[in-house]
């Protein structure tokens, strides 16, 4: 399926009208499993390999942020966690090549451990994915899919970019092949940066970091079916902005001399990321039977004390193993069923002398089935399953006192989905589904007994939570004619038992304020829109806008609205083909586009948790063109100019907002980032 996708993505993203067209046919996984994208009854958003290569972005997310109903909660330049229509952390799941990637999702100070280089297409998936992922794919599913080598081909390439702004050095070499059967690919990664800079704080301490990654497959394809075997390594090093000023100037604090140093500051982490994956696929007749194991181990060190650099507090050793064996049967009177099991088993471990979690033990496994029925121009789809957790955790005697007390929990959730696609003609398709979503409490939730440095505050879990259930509808309408497609998507989401964190009256450390988890009732609504206009073959005019709407029902004030909900955005875009193609040059183009983010006055205020945040716009520029040589592509360059005013911002997402005030201007907590220029090459060999 991911090398559907990927042949798709590999079209022009210039001709609008033609993406339209093909994508129709393009197979993603769906609320209900593989299907077309044409046929999928919950949103389906796809991020192609074109558009992922002339994107200015620091990580992968960043990248996948600029997608309607997509937001990211960053702490500086390199780490972001992704936001779905204002839900994140263990509320969605990513899956990297196939696997659920597993390291510390509940975590604010590191980001995900995925290599953007060896990603290929990403498929974002709206709304509860439960029925095929099981637990935390509440608010939806972002698929990283690689790009293999074609049938019949070898290739090699390599990628080198440059950032102005925190001078961000980026690239990959990648070589592989395809041939009688045989399949091997081999990728090495590296990005480093500097402190990053913009027009209020200058250059930001501790903004720096540095990523490598490895990744490598190797597999035999017969009439059988096929079998791959796949190992990843991703090692990096972000430093932690804490903000701290100078009480007389102003200025941020500099734990090390020099201001664009790549060098890691203090405080700052080791995040490494190990992966080995089993992939197969077995023909039965007309039916397939795909059978999936894979291994994950997540190391998170974190150095905080200026005398011992090299001496780390606090250290988490996370070992996963995942499973998933489902079948897919051959068409049964108009009829496609899928029925499985998958799951994963998990122990985390404290390696360190600072502790916020105990260790524990984690088992849960789920039984799904699936079926999709075409009848005339209406497609129906839906399905069931059931899922069973189990979380224990240890006990722990710190310095004679019992800081984690032994527990167990068991959870179980039975969840569907169900829904329909009126296609009523060639331009005009309807769409709406009603889906229930699972989420067992994570062990941060129930268990948390520590000061959590990412976040300032002294944290205490909860060991009677309740596991999530939510409730959703979503609804859509799509037109596409030839010059104008037009999309709407609108959903309403009711959360049961929703957990959240809150400030209570209680000292435990004299230095942070206390906060415990809770649940309550959360209700979401809110959509997204979309419209390309294609009036020339050389022009195309687009326009998205996202809303949500997030609110904890039965608290009033400033407790009413859900923390870290995304402000209403409004994106334009207007991209003028130069040349299409020539004997030197393809799909040569030129872009501007206006990133208008309005002002977010409903946020969760209690305690001061969160302030208003201001409206900004941002104006950025792209080109970029394909360089030929006897017909072939032997080069592609994209130059991008972000942020072109220089316009000093907050995103309302960014947890940097909330850092120390300025005493001589009273602003507080760090802006984003500044100007920046980007250059990309890609340099593509196949033959």
């Amino acid at each position: 399926m991911a090398q559907n996708v990927a042949e798709e993505h590999e079209i022009d993203s210039t001709d609008v009208f033609y993406r339209h067209l093909t994508l129709k046919e393009v197979v993603v996984t769906g609320s209900t499993g593989e299907t077309r994208l044409n046929d999928a009854s919950t949103p389906v958003v796809l991020l192609g390999a074109t558009e992922l290569a002339s994107t200015s972005s620091t990580n992968i997310i960043d990248a996948v942020a600029h997608l309607p109903g997509v937001s990211q909660v960053t702490t500086g330049a390199g780490i972001s966690k992704p936001v779905i229509r204002g839900l994140g952390y263990n509320r969605i799941v990513v899956v990297n090549d196939g696997v659920r990637q597993e390291g510390q999702q509940w975590g604010d100070e590191h980001g995900i451990e995925v290599d953007a280089n060896g990603v290929g297409t990403v498929e974002v998936l709206k709304g509860p994915a439960s029925l095929i992922y099981g637990s935390d794919a509440l608010a939806g599913v972002i698929k990283f899919n690689p790009l293999l080598p074609a049938a019949g081909s070898y290739r090699a390439g390599a990628t080198a970019e440059y950032q102005t702004n925190n001078g961000l050095f980026n690239y990959s070499l990648n070589v592989g092949g395809n041939k009688h059967g045989f399949l091997w690919d081999v990728r090495y990664s590296e990005k480093l940066a500097h402190p990053y800079k913009n027009a209020y704080d200058g250059y930001v301490p501790n903004s720096q970091f540095r990523e490598r990654a490895a990744q490598a497959v190797l597999g035999l394809s017969r009439g059988w079916g096929y079998m791959r075997l796949k190992g990843s390594v991703y090692h990096q090093v972000p430093s932690i902005v804490e903000g701290e000023r100078d009480v007389e100037t102003g200025e941020l604090e500099r734990p090390y001399a020099g201001l664009k140093t790549y060098h890691h500051g203090m405080p700052y982490q080791h995040v490494k990321h190990y992966r080995l994956v089993l992939d197969n696929k077995f023909y039965l007749g007309a039916g397939s039977l795909s059978a999936m194991v894979a291994y994950q181990q997540n190391r998170r060190r974190e150095y905080e004390e200026l005398e011992n650099p090299n001496e780390y507090g606090l250290y988490l050793q996370l070992h996963t193993l995942n499973y998933n064996v489902h079948y897919t049967s051959p068409s049964l009177e108009g009829w496609k069923l899928t029925g499985g099991m998958n799951g994963m088993y998990q122990r985390s471990l404290n390696r360190g002398v600072e502790f916020l979690i105990p260790d524990y033990d984690l088992f849960d496994y789920g039984l799904f089935a699936t079926a999709t029925k075409t009848i005339r121009r209406v497609v129906l789809n839906g399905g069931l399953r059931f899922d069973y957790r189990h979380i224990g955790g240890k006990s722990l005697i710190d310095d004679g006192e019992e800081r984690f007390a032994a527990f167990n929990r068991d959870f179980t959730g039975v969840t569907g989905s169900v829904g329909a696609v009126f296609h009523a003609d060639e331009r005009w398709n309807l769409r709406l589904n009603a889906s229930r979503g699972f989420r067992t409490p994570n062990v941060s939730e129930l268990a948390s007994n520590g000061v959590h440095e990412g976040s300032v505050r002294y944290e205490v879990g909860n060991v009677d939570l309740k596991p999530e259930y939510s409730f959703q509808l979503d609804a859509g309408v799509d037109f596409t004619t030839p010059v104008f497609a037009f999309t709407l998507n609108a959903f309403f989401n009711h959360i049961s038992n929703y957990i959240f964190i809150h400030r209570v009256d209680e000292v435990i450390d004299p230095e942070y304020d206390t906060y415990r988890y809770d649940h309550g009732t959360a209700r979401l609504w809110g959509g997204e829109v979309a419209v390309d206009v294609h009036p020339l073959h050389s022009l195309h005019l687009g326009t998205t806008f996202s809303l949500v709407n997030a609110v904890q029902l039965h608290r009033h004030g400033d407790e009413r609205y859900l923390p870290f909900t995304p402000a209403p955005r409004w994106v334009s875009d207007v991209k003028y083909e130069i040349l299409h193609k020539s004997r030197c040059f393809a799909n040569a183009y030129v872009a501007v586009q206006v990133d208008c983010n309005f002002k977010q006055n409903h946020y969760y205020g209690a305690w001061g948790t969160e302030t208003a945040t201001p409206a900004y716009t941002l104006l950025n520029f792209s080109a970029g063109t394909d360089i030929m040589a006897r017909g072939k592509r032997v080069l592609s360059v994209y130059l991008m100019a972000n942020n072109v005013t220089n316009k000093a911002y907050q995103n309302h997402l960014s947890r940097l907002k909330y850092a120390d005030v300025n005493a001589v201007t009273g602003r507080r907590g760090v802006f984003n980032m500044g100007r920046n220029f980007t250059i990309k090459v890609v340099v593509p060999i196949t033959w």
